[in-house]
């Protein structure tokens, strides 16, 4: 199968995104690439990502980068897929650092456009719930769909996740 240059699966939690885009890069037939924006600040993520790196097994290469994501997608080869887990994370961090959010948003589309491989990035849908209570809350909530409509605006193909079964936004799967 072969996939577009920017594919996004989006989601809410536990909803199969993750499995989802992992199932679109295994069906390529391509050497895989996945890049992970989580950190482990604590054991319950650190055992979370240990279970990801063994439930994807050792057919993935794999590139911790919570940050500079428009660097990596760069540097990442051509015959490839590039599976990206997750923006909401990478969002996350970015926040966290005080980034530019604007700027990275730019440089993350660049990269995506020019990546020299197929790309599927995965994000959370947060904003079908409740108002979040923080000010905190309102700005992250905002500021993933602000990341979510800019990507999805370049996406060839999107995809909405729920309990496991996919619903095609744009595009057409190959």
């Amino acid at each position: 199968m072969t996939l577009p240059q920017l594919t996004l699966v989006l989601g809410g939690a536990k909803s199969g995104k993750t499995s989802g885009a992992e199932g679109l890069a295994i069906k390529t037939g391509l050497p895989k690439t996945y890049v992970a924006t989580a950190q482990a600040f604590d054991e319950e993520m650190a055992a979370r990502i240990a279970l990801h790196r063994t439930e994807r097994g050792d057919s993935w290469e794999t590139i911790e980068e919570p940050l500079d994501l428009a660097a990596t997608l760069r540097a990442i080869a051509s015959g490839r897929v590039v599976l990206v887990d997750c923006l909401t994370l990478w969002l996350s961090n970015l926040m966290a650092a005080e980034r530019d959010l604007e700027y990275e948003f730019d440089q993350l589309i660049s990269a995506l456009r020019d990546c020299a491989s197929p790309v599927i990035c995965v994000s959370n849908e947060v904003g079908m719930g409740l108002v979040p209570e923080t000010p905190l809350g309102r700005e992250f909530r905002d500021a993933q769909g602000e990341l979510n409509q800019f990507v999805g605006m370049y996406a060839d193909l999107a995809i909405f996740m729920v309990a496991s079964m996919h619903v095609v936004l744009k595009g057409k799967l190959p």
